[in-house]
This record gives C-alpha cells, structure tokens and sequence, in this order.
C-alpha cells in the first residue's frame, strides 16, 4: 500500500488541481476505485496526524493536495512577483467574469491599454480570439481553468464571492 500511496501523492502534488477518482485511476494505473478511496482516505489522515502545512482536501468526490490556509500568507508573497501585472490580471478578470465578450466592449470598461493586456494574455495562452466583424471575441482558454485551479461552471460565482469578501 505504501507504494501506491505514493503514486497517488505524487500525482496530487504534481496535478495542484481537484481529480475525480477516475482521473487518478488513470495517472496511477490504480484500477480499483474502492482500493483508491482507502488509499486517498489515508494520505488524508496521514497528513492531519503529522501536523503539516499540507492537507487533502476532498471535494465532492475530487481530490487535491493543497497548502492549509494558515499558511497561505507565505504563498502569497511568493507568488506577489506574478508572471501578470495587477493591470493585465484585472482585465484578465473582466475577460473571466464577461466571457465570451467583445473586445470594443472589454477596452470600454478597461481603457486602451487593455489591447496591450489581450496581446500579453494571448501570448501566455490564458485567453484566445476570434474575429468577429470589425473587433474580436475573447474567451478563456482551458489553460487559465487549470492556472487558477477553476471549474468553469462555478467561476462567476466564485468571482462574485471574491468581489464581495473585498467588499466587506
């Protein structure tokens, strides 16, 4: 069990992301979903009973190994040097919350230095374009879903939920 343990650990840690079980049946060759169950269910336990930074969290049936909340001020400063400006994560916000929205509206809302902000996200494969008459339609792409570590059917709830826990 110790070697599957493991297995499953390293592809957690690897992955940063929420798996379904399946998902990790498929990147361990673990073929038992029950067998698997036991094994997440024990890094789990693993991890309360060390006391670590790290913790298992299960939910709804998909799986992550993430950093716990005490400590993710330290995270944070790290990761403050961002490969985005605030300007550009901005604009990628609104892209994010508006999608799939019209550039000529998107550079109303953010100013001209937005086209800026679209070629430096397109460059980084977060968003891509299409042609649509004189202006473009943006939209994200699966590589920012994987980034932020977001299921696209709750990321407008989870940006209203942002926006109103800065709000207080």
């Amino acid at each position: 069990m110790e070697e599957h343990k493991n297995l499953v650990e390293a592809v957690l840690f690897t992955t940063g992301k929420f798996l379904s079980i399946e998902d990790i049946s498929k990147l361990t060759g673990i073929a038992s979903q029950g067998y698997l169950k036991q094994i997440l269910e024990q890094i789990k336990k693993d991890y309360e009973d060390r006391n670590s930074s790290l913790e298992i969290l299960n939910d709804n049936n998909k799986w992550k190994l993430n950093i716990k909340k005490q400590y993710l001020h330290l995270t944070e400063k790290l990761l403050t040097d961002s490969e985005l400006s605030k300007p550009v994560q901005e604009t990628l916000a609104v892209i994010a919350f508006k999608q799939p929205v019209f550039q000529s509206e998107l550079i109303k809302i953010r100013s001209n230095k937005a086209y800026e902000h679209v070629k430096i996200l397109e460059e980084q494969s977060f968003i891509i374009s299409e042609k649509s008459g004189r202006t473009k339609i943006l939209k994200l792409t699966p590589k920012f879903y994987d980034y932020f570590d977001v299921i696209e059917s709750q990321l407008k709830s989870k940006l209203l939920q942002k926006n109103e826990n800065s709000n207080q």
